[in-house]
């Protein structure tokens, strides 16, 4: 029997690396009976070799607890920003994020950047304030620097009994009892603390009154709220967005768990009810339509994968969530990307590394489905006779890329087949062979991203790659209107090849690419020979006359020529529009264009200066910046080709707490030493 909708939870893990999140999903699977103790040396949620070996989490680790008749699913997040695709999909699957933040250090970049996700989607949110055993640990200050840098009402439902080597427990506001690490069960509020739990209590009575009017009506008249109200008036409050619960503990120390718990069952939103953005629906009536979806056991399945992996023992994995009726081990669906019939043989849900097997799921919850070859991550799974489309999550765009080769010629087949493998799984690594350089190229969210899976294709297959920095795709136009004419003429012995060709080019705006024009008058070309003229002008403008690269925005019109009643020929034609092109492309002043990214750097205030100026020498124009909070984010405009090492040289530059994301904006000429540059570089390569 699968569990309701309205007794599930769905909760990431998220915050800055080494923050402890991993450390607290495991003492949370201790509190719920999933592992009989914590073990330090061996983790639920890091299990695979790379993770175990780098001392680090890589991967989105799914597990669950039963916690006073709900089911909480947890998934433990990386924390650092190589590794965001798995983040975006934990919070593809949840309806709140616990923020784990330390308590001697704060909030950090990654913890701040991931607040500002969260916002945009208008995800819930709870922090928990972890290591307030580390010396230097300082509840009051971290609860400041929540307010000063991330914004927005923050409302502790716990408070910690000292701190650093004193610390004793934690206090429930709510409940106004102590939870003490030397004993179990309830204690009274220590001495000293009982007027500063009042004030807390006070706090949340008027952010609870925020979530809801009746309950605002009664705090306005000065009427206390009860234990119930109080948390009654959150849930709306923490769903609205409106407040954020603060608990704090150690999760090394084994304090405050019951409490996260507790808030995440009393205060977290169930997926009954959430909404997801949807495609065009297709009903029987043939008719389609944009639309928004609740969360909904009732109806017809459906379920959005989240993920995709490859189990050393169970194989192909597809980590699904349910978004409408319930999914069952035997059911029969469809593919809405493919339109392909998929038959389940097999239902999960995921414990670590362990699957357990199940019948059901209902909607909002979370399974494995195992050996769907053709089901790839954000596809929709839906019943045959109403199809829907999932929106597919927000991944970012890959900024880290690399020519890929391998040193020897006959791994290449099988570097090719586990690179698109691995893109197929990870939505954050692309694979594109470039057909202009001749080069594989590789992309990556970071450097440490692209080093693991490298690391991984050399230590599991055996592959020896080797990586450089890829070829910038150049691009020639033209500056000036030209003309020029070619007569093709050859004599082979019975039918030759004749044709004349006299056409004129100019340039067209920047994008427009390419226009032909037939301006041919008393019919001195046929009308069946100029598809061979337009092909003749294509396969010029494929090599520019500068550095070889491909010629764009530029129309050309053919105006007059001269053909043969036996010799003239397509081929004639194309050969003699060819060469005209080539002629008029020669004098018609060309000039190379450059790709220009957008670029959008968000870094911490003391490296701003640092940026500014290597943006500057980057031949970079700093379009604006926006303080955020503590942070700043500097948009610009910078040439492609000085972008080549950036992930490499802004993570030296600021100590790797800075990041940016980048996308083409247009192609900008060049001239002089630039210019100059890249020419002799391309006539080197042609030459070699």
């Amino acid at each position: 029997m699968s569990v309701p909708t309205d007794r599930i939870r769905n909760v990431a893990l998220v915050g800055h690396s080494g923050t402890g999140k991993t450390t607290l999903m495991e003492q949370i699977l201790v509190h719920g009976g999933v592992v009989s103790k914590f073990d330090p040396g061996k983790s639920v949620s890091d299990c695979t070799e790379e993770e175990i070996a780098r001392k680090i989490s890589i991967y989105s680790a799914f597990a669950h607890v039963d916690w006073n008749g709900c089911k909480v699913n947890l998934i433990d997040t990386p924390g650092s920003g190589d590794f965001i695709g798995e983040v975006v999909t934990a919070l593809g699957a949840a309806e709140c994020a616990i923020v784990v933040v330390g308590a001697d250090v704060g909030v950090q970049i990654e913890t701040a950047k991931l607040w500002r996700r969260l916002e945009r989607a208008g995800t819930p949110r709870i922090v928990f304030v972890n290591s307030m055993d580390k010396e230097h640990a300082d509840f009051d200050s971290v609860l400041e620097d929540l307010g000063r840098t991330l914004g927005g009402t923050f409302a502790p439902l716990s408070v910690p009994i000292g701190a650093g080597n004193s610390l004793a427990g934690i206090v429930d506001v709510v409940g106004r009892r102590a939870l003490l690490r030397s004993r179990g069960g309830d204690a009274p509020v220590p001495d000293g603390m009982a007027g500063a739990v009042e004030e807390r209590r006070q706090a949340l009575m008027e952010g609870a009154a925020e979530g809801d009017d009746a309950l605002m009506e009664k705090y306005l008249e000065d009427e206390a709220l009860s234990d119930e109200e109080i948390l009654r008036g959150l849930t709306a409050a923490v769903a609205a967005g409106q407040v954020f619960p603060v608990l704090a503990g150690s999760a090394l120390r084994d304090a405050g768990i019951p409490p996260l718990l507790d808030a995440i069952v009393r205060t977290v939103p169930s997926p009954a009810g959430a909404t997801v953005q949807a495609g065009a629906t297709v009903p029987a009536d043939g008719t389609g339509q944009t639309t928004e979806r609740s969360i909904d056991p009732s109806g017809p399945t459906s379920a959005l994968v989240l993920k995709t992996s490859v189990d050393q023992y169970a194989g192909r994995l597809s980590f699904v969530k349910v978004i409408t009726g319930g999914l069952r081990s035997d059911a029969d669906l469809i593919c809405a990307r493919t339109g392909a019939k998929i038959r389940l043989t097999k239902l999960s849900t995921r414990q670590g590394e362990k699957l357990e097997d199940v019948q059901e799921l209902a909607a909002g919850d979370i399974g494995v489905l195992n050996k769907l070859a053709d089901v790839a991550t954000c596809d929709t799974l839906h019943e045959p006779h109403e199809a829907v489309a999932y929106a597919p999550l927000d991944f970012p765009q890959p900024v880290h890329a690399l020519a890929l080769r391998t040193a020897s010629k006959q791994d290449e087949d099988k570097l090719s087949e586990i690179i698109v493998r691995t893109a197929d799984a990870d939505p954050t690594f692309r694979v594109r062979y470039d057909g202009e350089t001749r080069e594989t190229v590789v992309a990556t969210i970071g450097e440490l991203h692209l080093a693991v899976v490298l690391g991984r294709i050399r230590s599991s297959h055996k592959i020896e790659v080797e990586t450089e920095l890829p070829r910038v795709a150049y691009r020639e136009t033209i500056n000036k209107p030209a003309a020029a004419e070619y007569q093709h003429k050859k004599q082979t012995g019975g039918h030759g090849q004749y044709a004349k060709v006299s056409l004129e080019i100019k340039p067209l705006p920047r994008g427009e690419q390419f226009r032909f024009e037939n301006g041919v008058v008393g019919g001195a070309i046929s009308r069946g020979y100029l598809p061979g003229v337009e092909k003749g002008v294509r396969e010029a403008m494929e090599s520019g006359v500068l550095a070889g690269y491909p010629v764009v925005d530029v129309e050309a019109r053919v105006v007059d020529g001269r053909e043969h009643s036996v010799d003239s020929s397509e081929l004639a034609f194309k050969l003699a529009a060819r060469e005209a092109t080539k002629a008029a492309l020669a004098h018609a002043r060309p000039v190379l264009l450059e790709p220009v990214v957008d670029l959008v750097v968000l870094s911490e205030d003391r490296y701003l200066g640092d940026i500014l100026s290597d943006l500057s020498s980057r031949r970079g124009r700093v379009l604006g910046q926006e303080a955020i909070g503590t942070l700043q984010e500097i948009r610009a405009q910078v040439p492609q080709a000085e972008m080549l090492r950036y992930s490499i040289d802004l993570k030296s530059m600021t100590s790797g707490t800075a990041s940016f994301e980048r996308t083409l904006s247009h192609y900008s000429p060049i001239s002089g030493k630039v210019a100059e540059d890249v020419i002799a570089r391309a006539k080197q390569s042609t030459e070699g």
